[in-house]
Order: C-alpha cells, then structure tokens, then sequence
C-alpha cells in the first residue's frame, strides 16, 4: 500500500489519492475530499517532516517511526502525526468508486467464519463508528486467523497492537461535517454500502 515512504530526501511523500476528488460524489463530496486530503492529510506529513527532520527518526518509514514512538510521551507529536498521516493514506485505499456490494467469495467466507455474515460484519462496523467517542476510527482486521472489528481514538492504529488492519471508516469530523453535519452514522452507512473496497481488504490479508 502506498502511505508515503521516505525517500533520498529522507521526507515522508504525500501519497497521491486513487481516485479523483469528484470520485465519491455524492457519497462524499469533491469538497470534503478537497479539504480532508489536501489541508488535513497533508498537514500531518508536513507537520511529521518538520518534526523529524535531523533526528534518528529521519529516513524511517511511516510503520516504523508509529512503532518506535508509540506510547513515548515525549514523543507524541512524532506519534500522532506519523500515525494520522498512516492512517488517512489507508482510508484513502479502503474507499473506491462503486464499491461496497459484496466481497469475493475467499472474503466472504473469511467474514462469515469469524462474524456469521457479512451483514453482522457491517453492524459491527457501524456500531463502532458510530459509538466512537470524538475522532477515531473503526477498523476491520485480522488478528492470526480471524477477522475483529476494533475501534480507536484519535490518531490510534491497530498496528502498535499487532494487529493487521484490512480497511478502515475514518470518524474524525473533518471527514463528513461538509456533507453531513453531525448525521454520522449517515455517512458510515453510506460508505458500507456504496464506497467501501472490498478487493483492498482482501489484498490485506495475511495466511
């Protein structure tokens, strides 16, 4: 997955967006897009280059300065802005045009192994997102052989539990208060059904 990788200049790249802005209209906005990728997403990575540039930090992938400043207090502006800018790149990917339906058939059976149905995966998915308490993110992964439903606050990610993350629903208001105001579980029912990229859930997947 492309979430910014260092480069020669040992700077953390904006990764481009897979689709254009007007791509998830009317699900979301080109408007919000606008805002969301190229005020929000790229203030975390000019923010993370500012921060570690000159430090060990420098040079590192995202994963590994999330890794190595996780739960280090004198590192939590590293730490956030390393995790935030991880996980929009990944959010960004577990959206697509025309999405949602259903998962393939080697997905759908991973999902109802560990959920029932893909329908009870969906509730569990909305019920996090909704019941996220401020900004967060409600996350389907895989944790060994099965797949969970977590939920994190602010600029948490389930990769400093070990966990596998096969896509994510963004909550942070910025991500829907252009087109929905406070209705988010409007938004999230919406990106379950139209918008969600099943195939990249998929892709994630570790045997």
């Amino acid at each position: 997955m492309d979430t910014g990788k260092a480069i020669a200049t040992n700077a953390i790249v904006l990764p481009s967006l897979p689709f254009g802005e007007d791509a998830l209209s009317p699900i979301i906005s080109a408007n919000t897009i606008s805002y969301h990728y190229g005020k929000h997403h790229k203030a975390y990575v000019d923010n993370l280059n500012k921060l570690i540039e000159g430090t060990e930090f420098a040079g590192l992938t995202l994963e590994d300065i999330i890794t190595q400043t996780f739960g280090k207090t004198d590192k939590a502006a590293i730490f956030n802005n390393a995790a935030q800018a991880w996980n929009h790149a990944f959010y960004w990917q577990s959206l697509k045009p025309a999405g949602g339906g259903e998962p393939s058939a080697a997905l759908t059976k991973r999902i109802e192994a560990s959920f029932g149905s893909l329908d009870a995966c969906k509730k569990e998915l909305l019920a996090a997102a909704t019941t996220q308490f401020g900004s967060g993110w409600a996350w389907l992964v895989q944790d060994g052989s099965v797949l969970k439903v977590v939920k994190t606050g602010n600029a948490e990610t389930p990769i400093t539990a070990g966990l596998n993350p096969l896509l994510t629903i963004d909550v942070w208001e910025h991500a829907y208060y252009l087109d929905y105001q406070n209705r988010r579980a409007d938004y999230v029912g919406k990106v379950l059904e139209k918008l969600l990229n099943w195939d990249f859930a998929e892709s994630n997947l570790q045997d």
